[in-house]
């Protein structure tokens, strides 16, 4: 029988590399993290090849871990369904694209005030790596740029959100020719949200690949940071814009008479197999009313 301790051990060794820091974490002598991957590799075969900087998981290794990540998972359905009727105790798990998360996160801030025995745990993530946590049952809620077609998810529409061209603040944006002087401040969607918003903007133009890059960044929070210091132009989605904290160094370039908004819609997504928890009701209620 596989000891739960042993599978907590192993699942922290493996998530630190390090048999000193496991102990520490776990507050354990090394050797007692040790004795622990021995029992296990005594019923299971080897599980790990231990390298001087680095541990590598054995096929074993790999399916113990799946395993213990899946009993780790168990635990926490049952403890949400055993707290699943409270709406101002336990664990919020909500991840996020980076844009509408910037938004959200100072409002989930403030219900844990309200409700301090509330716990927000709240990660910042593309598209595909929400999905999966969902699906993983890492996360209990989900919030997603394209709406997935997976029958394991439930899925509804949060809100709606524009994308903006910003430039810096006092200057004019006639033609393709200013953005190619200004240069462009790329992020990871940079590249499919500039071209899907110029393509309407400025019909014809050679594509934002065509335009110099002034810079670039994969946090959400600073992208607008060398815009405002004159050193390029991004397209973002509002939300992102509306969290920028230097707003009059920054300026949105209104679309032209008989241009269309470029929009994308937003979806909640959570397991459709069971019930919400209370909590998790909640801060859908919560957020959705604010926005």
């Amino acid at each position: 029988m596989l000891q739960p301790q042993w599978l907590r051990t192993f699942r922290t060794l493996v998530s630190v590399g390090n048999f000193t820091r496991t102990a520490e974490q776990l507050d354990l002598t090394q050797a007692a993290v040790s004795q622990h991957v021995r029992h296990l590799e005594t019923q299971l075969g080897k599980l790990l090849i231990r390298h001087p900087r680095k541990l590598e998981l054995t096929p074993a290794g790999h399916a113990l871990l799946d395993y213990a990540r899946e009993m780790e998972t168990a635990e926490q359905r049952l403890a949400q369904r055993l707290a699943g009727n409270e709406d101002s105790h336990g664990d919020i798990r909500l991840i996020t694209p980076g844009s509408i998360g910037l938004a959200l996160y100072p409002r989930l801030l403030a219900l844990q005030q309200a409700s301090p025995g509330l716990n927000i745990h709240h990660r910042f993530a593309p598209t595909r790596e929400v999905v999966e946590s969902v699906l993983e049952n890492r996360f209990e809620l989900g919030i997603v740029t394209q709406k997935p077609d997976d029958p394991r998810l439930s899925v509804t529409e949060l809100t709606r959100e524009p994308l903006e061209l910003v430039v810096p603040a006092g200057v004019e944006i006639h033609d393709w020719r200013d953005l190619e002087t200004l240069g462009f401040i790329d992020h990871p969607d940079g590249q499919d949200m500039a071209s899907r918003l110029l393509s309407r903007r400025f019909p014809g133009n050679p594509g934002v690949r065509s335009l110099p890059r002034s810079g670039s960044t994969n946090q959400i929070s600073l992208i607008l940071e060398p815009v405002a210091r004159g050193l390029g132009f991004s397209v973002v989605p509002r939300h992102a814009r509306e969290a920028f904290q230097n707003p009059q160094a920054i300026k949105v370039v209104a679309p032209a008479d008989g241009d269309v908004e470029v929009v994308d819609t937003l979806w909640w997504i959570t397991r459709a197999e069971w019930p919400l928890s209370a909590r998790a009701r909640r801060v859908q209620r919560d957020l959705q009313a604010g926005l």
